[in-house]
């Protein structure tokens, strides 16, 4: 068993849905989005500084471009996003709008390839698809989801974990050396609260933070429960490491589909929070080619 502390609220971001972390090691800083409050936040741990930009609709992720710069998934497309000036410029389309569906959670894979899922944004539609970016071309790898999660990947690379939200089950795929997926089976099956986003350490290990579950999960390589980190709120949706070490997580939460009473009860629902660790996460890698 790792050492593990309790989770603190360091950002009461208040958003509504929390979502996509990640940690930028070249700015020292925490970035994610909130997606039904249409915004994009950057926490700085070192002054408690943060700041946030409006995005003109829903972003269910940002992932890191090499060079600088980001990819924001969009409910309308993949867009590239400037801090600087604030701007969103249309890179590609992904699924018909009359779907209803918008992107919802994204990954870089060591080989610096975005990996993003789909959902139906009425939450009741098997329309949701897994997708990767070859260049500017979205391919579709999986589909049949009505809520999709993920992806991450074992240190290898050569294991893809996705995630069925409203099935409750992670799934694991292998990947070839190009990116195809093959070897579809169920990771784990989640019998508490909906799993939401995962995150991959240092040691293979999977974790999953959990939406209506009120804690985060860290299972092995084989998918053996490990552990679990209670938290003060229901709604705890994706992780990442972060800091000098990779030994802090971070984790973006949710007070979407809390009752006017379970909000007075969890006052930091919808807030970012992190705890300590002492097997660290894998670096976070940024996007090449686009």
């Amino acid at each position: 068993m790792s050492a593990i502390s309790e989770p603190d609220c360091v950002f009461s971001a208040d958003a509504e849905l929390g979502e996509g972390p990640v940690w930028r090691a070249d700015d020292d800083a925490l970035w994610f989005v909130d997606i039904k409050g249409l915004r994009i936040h950057r926490y700085e741990p070192a002054t408690g500084a943060a700041w946030s930009w409006a995005a003109p609709a829903q972003p269910g992720f940002i992932a890191p471009v090499a060079g600088g710069g980001w990819i924001a998934g969009l409910k309308t497309g993949l867009h590239r996003f400037d801090p600087k000036s604030g701007r969103f410029d249309l890179l590609a389309t992904v699924e018909d709008p009359g779907l209803d569906n918008r992107l919802n959670d994204g990954f870089v894979d060591p080989q610096g390839r975005l990996w993003f899922g789909s959902m139906h944004d009425g939450e009741t539609n098997l329309t949701g698809a897994l997708y990767r970016l070859d260049g500017h071309r979205p391919v579709r790898c999986d589909d049949g989801y009505c809520i999709t999660n993920g992806p991450a990947a074992s240190p290898d690379g050569r294991t893809l974990y996705h995630t069925d939200t409203l099935k409750k089950v992670i799934y694991a795929f292998d990947v070839s050396a190009g990116g195809e997926i093959s070897g579809k089976r169920v990771f784990a099956q989640i019998d508490q609260g909906y799993p939401d986003g995962p995150a991959v350490d240092a040691e293979g290990c999977v974790w999953t933070g959990l939406f209506a579950g009120g804690h985060v999960r860290r299972y092995s390589p084989a998918g053996e429960l490990l552990e679990r980190v209670e938290f003060p709120v229901a709604n705890i949706t994706k992780l990442a490491f972060g800091g000098d070490d990779l030994k802090t997580v971070y984790a973006t939460t949710a007070w979407k589909g809390l009752s006017k009473a379970e909000r007075e009860a969890q006052p930091r629902a919808g807030g970012l929070f992190s705890f300590q660790v002492d097997v660290p996460g894998l670096p976070q890698n940024e996007m090449r080619n686009v």
